[in-house]
């Protein structure tokens, strides 16, 4: 297949790489996301089940709400001598341009079952470089 590939970019005459080409507006850059993370409350409901409740302005969407309690769960399994979490659900609401998520992970010292677990270090180490703060 690999072999085909200059062959048929040549039948295009290279037309067709015009067409690859981005157009419109551009993205909204990293350095123009400026999120104000308004702060963490954690609520230990049973065991090792925990509610995390996150207040933010200027989020892009559910998805930013969704980081930012991620990173508060990551931390506290640490803080608990936990290595790992489990997303259990995240619930996200906006108001008046304050966002709000209310999220319950699962913490424990093993990889838990289930296809939303996390690495509670990679987490934070990743938390941390992209500015999320933590517990």
């Amino acid at each position: 297949m690999l072999r085909q590939l200059p062959k048929a970019v040549a039948a295009l005459g290279g037309a067709g790489l015009a067409a690859c080409a981005p157009s419109g507006p551009e993205p909204v850059a990293q350095s123009e996301f400026s999120p104000a993370y308004k702060g963490i409350e954690t609520r230990l409901l049973d065991g090792d089940l925990v509610n995390f409740l996150v207040t933010m302005d200027g989020a892009r969407g559910n998805a930013d709400v969704a980081d930012y309690a991620e990173c508060a769960a990551a931390q506290y399994a640490l803080i608990r001598g936990y290595g790992f979490a489990r997303h259990v659900r995240t619930n996200v609401s906006q108001e008046g341009g304050v966002w709000r998520g209310d999220a319950v992970y699962t913490i424990s010292p093993a990889l838990p079952r289930g296809l939303k677990t996390i690495d509670a270090e990679v987490t934070v180490s990743n938390c941390a470089e992209t500015g999320i703060p933590t517990v």
